[in-house]
């Protein structure tokens, strides 16, 4: 029950001039207008319209609800990919070890066998998501009394490259379970629609790795000149972001020294470069093979030949044709001689020219290559005079010193000859310290966007 408590509370006297406020007159009265709105108004007007009873709109209303949140759960959290990173894996596939991940299969570790390269981001996300959960170590030792948690290993690295986008791309480079043999066109060609059918699953998996998309179809036995021509131009202009940096070898562990460093990246650095070359030509080949039997060229040229035929014969015109006489005949062949002698001297001298200019080219270069070693070392020469960028008086330690040198070694490989010359001028007009630093800096952040120099500059970052 509750209990009254009296305070011994009193309250101030009120200060001088204090008068009581006196209460406001009320404001005149004013017309507004009132719109229909609100959740019952729309509800009205519903039955109205639909001539519905309370009872019926309510069965529409909460029917709409209800599938309302199913198309949610479908669309939203519910089961995406049902199935997907859900199936028993294969023998090979959980023997896996970790340390070898280079050689291990990140799709099928997911459960993205069946797509590979296809995978979008919310696959991946899903798949890794559902492994995680069967496979993780606590759940594996508190069922099993197992404490492996090797294949764990596996999809943290999975999912690691996948969701990297510069990894998921060397990794798809050279993807070795994605089928790449080619079959013999020449066989083919005597069915065109099956030639048509086999070249455009060929041509759709090179075509993945092509800077621009989307990438031209094949076609069908179908197709007109402008599109066969135009799928031909774009492979053989085809500009691949394909590289083979998976393929590099790592330096011996435990070894500190730089020129073993040095080596290493140089002959990884050659080995992509001559993998690279290997893939165009290949490419190259393959466009080259597939052109020459291809039995759409052959239909487009028996078309063009068959039009000319009609022309001559005057079928085009409505009529025939006006027959030449020898005179006119020999006339005719004879500029056409001039014009196919004046087209081959000018093609023979636009090639001469351009020989000139490449070889004139090549001379520079191989000329600004001779110094680079030069120049090289008179950027060391100023970085070890400025004390490697450290205060006066303080000794540089060798770590530093080691990394500064290194840089400048990746810095000369991943610019041009002319590029270093303008490095080395820069630097010795600046003079040493800071200035000098900053030189250095600048042509760093130059390179800094290329796959090659990504998180290897710290010192002059």
């Amino acid at each position: 029950m509750a209990t009254v408590v009296t305070l011994p509370l009193q309250l101030t006297t009120p200060p001088a001039g204090y008068t009581k406020p006196s209460p406001s007159r009320p404001s005149a009265p004013s017309s507004l207008p009132l719109y229909p709105a609100g959740p019952s108004f729309i509800s009205a007007a519903r039955r109205e319209i639909l001539q519905r009873s309370f009872a019926e709109d309510d069965v529409e209303v909460l029917s709409h609800r209800e599938a309302a949140k199913a198309a949610q759960q479908d669309s939203g959290d519910g089961n995406p990919f049902p199935g997907l990173g859900e199936e028993e894996e294969d023998h090979h596939v959980l023997a896996q070890d970790p340390k070898e991940w280079k050689k291990q299969d990140h799709y099928a570790v997911l459960g993205l066998g069946h797509l590979r390269y296809k995978a979008t981001d919310d696959h991946i996300r899903v798949a890794h998501r559902r492994k995680v959960l069967r496979h993780h170590p606590d759940k594996k030792a508190a069922a099993k009394g197992a404490n492996d948690d090797s294949f764990f290993k596996c999809i943290q690295k999975a999912h690691e490259t996948l969701t990297h986008s510069e990894r998921r791309k060397q990794f798809d480079s050279v993807d070795w379970n994605i089928e790449d043999e080619v079959p013999d066109f020449k066989d083919l060609s005597a069915n065109p629609d099956e030639f048509c059918k086999v070249a455009s699953q060929v041509f759709a998996r090179e075509g993945r790795f092509s800077k621009v998309q989307p990438v031209p179809e094949f076609g069908d036995a179908n197709s007109s000149k402008k599109d066969v021509e135009g799928f031909y131009d774009f492979f053989y202009n085809f500009d691949s972001w394909r590289s083979f940096e998976w393929h590099d070898k790592e330096v011996n562990e435990g070894s500190d020294s730089r020129d073993d460093k040095r080596f290493t990246e140089k002959k990884n650095k050659s080995e992509r470069t001559r993998r690279k070359k290997e893939d165009n030509t290949r490419l190259r080949t393959l466009v080259d093979t597939v052109l020459a039997v291809d039995p759409r060229i052959k239909r487009i040229k028996a078309e063009e030949k068959a039009a000319r035929d009609a022309k001559k014969k005057g079928v085009a015109n409505g009529g025939p044709a006006k027959p030449l006489t020898p005179a006119e005949k020999k006339k005719a062949e004879d500029e056409k001689k001039k014009a196919e002698e004046a087209k081959k001297a000018e093609e023979a001298k636009a090639n001469q020219a351009s020989k000139a200019d490449r070889e004139a080219a090549k001379k520079a270069k191989e000329a600004a290559r001779k110094n680079l070693k030069k120049w090289k070392k008179s950027v060391a020469t100023i970085i070890s005079s400025s004390n490697y960028f450290l205060p006066a008086g303080t000794a540089p330690p060798a770590s530093t010193v080691e990394k500064q040198l290194a840089e400048l070694d990746l810095l000369v490989e991943l610019l041009e000859p002319e590029d270093v010359k303008d490095l080395k001028e820069k630097v010795e007009k600046a003079g040493s310290g800071e200035p000098a630093k900053e030189a250095i800096q600048e042509k760093v952040a130059s390179v800094q966007g290329k796959a090659e120099a990504e998180g290897k500059f710290s010192e002059f970052a």
